[in-house]
């Protein structure tokens, strides 16, 4: 995850885009640069691994001055930190600088043509190409003109900032995915990755849509889509309070962790794959890759949400790396003296790291000699202190006590755990590897498209909110999907609600059914994959079931599925994907449903009754 901040005015540049960065700090970063254009037009860099503090001890140890700039701040996802790896990147002349957020997909393609064309890199990471991109296209061009062109060639979700020496006086922004907002003031301008980086500078501030570029100057900001033509856009004004601030927007927090999904996927993502090799990469591992390869077994422990996540690892590590896996809530493991040894892989999930039950089980599982893999939303927590190794979720912080981006991020964790193990252990082709890592890097493209629907689903919340009760159904992966839509609904909302195996309807759930009950039933499909065109078979027969009992189907389908909406009342849509990667898709319009039925109901989204974010006691 990162931060940006660029500036182009009268006031002093290091110092404020320092500040900015701070603004931006709640993230956690460790790495962070700035590049300024000094009054004789010199571009000078500077960065540093570690936190923002060790920039600033770097600029406090001799001193940066600049006319215009830009600033990141960065987390690595694997291997040490270093100044080669933090932003900003720089082309082979020197003359143009990047930041930038997001993934391009295709930038090992890219990568290729433009190292045959002389281009040399210095790092692995795709933003690098966005800079030689621009050099490329710079004969002749104008700064805009050459981010214009490049954007053209890149695929993915980019947020992206650059400035060159050879059109001076210009910071150029695009988006494509990720957050861009720009502020304007008086005689200066702004851009950043979130208002409150701006905040204390200007009120008038507007975000980029996609497909959008800016181009700062001292006269003024101008907006352009990427074909060139030109877009009127108003500014708004920010009458936020700080609370309001850290919201960005959005009503609740719930709402907008919801929204911020697609960047968590992202951040989790970012680093830990190879698309030229089709490997996983796990930094902060004291378990060796010839530990991995021995074990025998694999105990997930979790509560909660994480417990669906875990539920759902379950699923992707026995089919990708054909490891027998249990799944035990924390609160239960250590009480029945659990049969785990140096011979298994005990991995604990917990969004805080601080959660008393988890971090008793994991304790237990280590006495007895487990190695523990944490997966954790916290950096320092005690379970990322007290294991092994730990894959850090990058969600970002989750203020709402339901959790939803800690989620998604969680199961995108255990893909890549999946992943690992399959590799270390020889259990996937690397262009098996490679073919799931390309659609891995779509999701969070996948779940923008979902966010897009908000307003249907809030439409089926109307619809819904006065029921009392609900349903959930799915098989295999999908089940731990339909426990944590049931989950949201009645952390939230106080509404009745449970998951239930599909399968399991004739053994009890089908005497619930009557004209009244919402079923929500979980009936994608992946059609390269028999298994899972089974379990959409007897799903659809499952949903017949519903109906010849007048209960009330809600279906969440694949795009363009004919067979299920014939049968089901209302019908959510999400894109197609692997069957291993399509709960990340399902989970969002299940915790936008649940959002928008609690908002009816007038019930305390954020701070649900009864609840905490982290259950620090037993």
């Amino acid at each position: 995850m990162c931060g940006i901040v660029g500036y182009i005015g009268n006031k002093p540049v290091v110092p404020l885009i320092l500040d900015g960065l701070k603004r931006l700090e709640y993230r956690g970063y460790d790495s962070a640069g700035i590049a300024v254009v000094q009054k004789d037009g010199k571009l000078e860099i500077r960065r540093a691994p570690g936190k923002l503090h060790n920039l600033e001890e770097s600029i406090r140890a001799t001193p940066l001055e600049g006319v215009y700039g830009i600033g990141h701040t960065r987390w690595a996802t694997h291997g040490r930190p270093t100044e080669e790896n933090a932003h900003p990147h720089r082309d082979c002349s020197g003359e143009i600088v990047v930041v930038h957020n997001g993934i391009i997909e295709n930038y090992l393609e890219l990568k290729h043509q433009l190292i045959a064309e002389g281009h040399k890199f210095l790092t692995e990471t795709d933003t690098e190409i966005i800079a030689h991109l621009i050099e490329k296209f710079s004969d002749g061009a104008s700064l805009p003109g050459a981010v214009l062109k490049s954007v053209k060639v890149m695929t993915g979700a980019f947020a992206l900032v650059a400035l060159s020496t050879r059109d001076p006086l210009k910071i150029v922004a695009a988006r494509m995915g990720p957050p861009i907002v720009v502020g304007l003031g008086e005689k200066e301008f702004f851009v950043a990755s979130d208002i409150p980086a701006i905040l204390q500078h200007t009120r008038s501030v507007f975000f980029l849509g996609d497909g959008e570029l800016a181009v700062l100057t001292p006269q003024g900001v101008c907006v352009m889509d990427f074909e060139g033509r030109p877009i009127d856009r108003k500014p708004q004004h920010v009458t936020w309070d700080p609370i309001m601030a850290e919201k960005g927007g959005f009503k609740h927090f719930m709402q907008k962790e919801i929204f911020e999904q697609p960047r968590a996927v992202r951040d989790t993502l970012l680093g830990r794959i190879s698309q030229d090799t089709g490997k996983v990469f796990l930094d902060q591992m004291e378990i060796s890759e010839e530990e991995f390869q021995s074990f025998q077994g694999v105990k997930i422990i979790a509560c909660g949400t994480s417990w669906h996540s875990a539920l759902a690892g379950k699923f992707m590590i026995e089919r990708l790396a054909h490891l027998p896996v249990e799944v035990d809530y924390g609160s239960e493991f250590r009480y029945r003296d659990p049969i785990v040894n140096k011979h298994h892989l005990v991995i604990a999930i917990s969004q805080s790291g601080e959660t008393a039950d988890t971090l008793a089980a994991e304790r237990e599982a280590r006495q007895k000699g487990a190695k523990i893999l944490g997966i954790c939303n916290v950096v320092g927590s005690m379970l990322t202190r007290e294991a092994n190794g730990t894959i850090y979720t990058h969600a970002g912080p989750e203020i709402g006590v339901a959790s939803t981006k800690a989620f998604t991020g969680q199961l995108t964790a255990l893909m890549l755990t999946a992943l690992y193990l399959a590799q270390v252990r020889d259990k996937q082709t690397p262009a098996a590897a490679q073919k799931l890592m390309q659609e891995l890097t779509r999701i969070p493209h996948k779940i923008e498209t979902i966010l897009q629907h908000d307003a249907e689903l809030e439409e089926l919340g109307r619809l819904f909110f006065r029921h009392t009760d609900f349903l959930y159904l799915g098989r295999g992966i999908h089940y731990p999907i339909a426990l944590e839509g049931a989950l949201k609904l009645k952390e939230i909302s106080y509404i009745h609600a449970e998951g239930y195996p599909a399968g399991e309807m004739k053994h009890g759930p089908n005497a619930l059914i009557d004209e009244d009950l919402p079923v929500v039933v979980i009936a994608t499909r992946d059609e390269s994959d028999p298994g899972s065109m089974t379990r959409y078979e007897k799903t659809i027969s499952n949903m017949q079931e519903v109906k010849a009992r007048d209960g009330i189907v809600i279906a969440v389908t694949t795009e363009g599925d004919r067979q299920a909406r014939e049968i089901a009342d209302h019908v959510v849509e999400v894109p197609s994907a692997p069957e291993l990667l399509a709960p990340i898709l399902e989970i969002v319009p299940l915790q936008l449903l649940a959002y928008h039925i609690a908002v009816r109901r007038g019930c305390d989204v954020d701070q649900p009754r009864n609840l905490a974010k982290s259950v620090t006691v037993e």
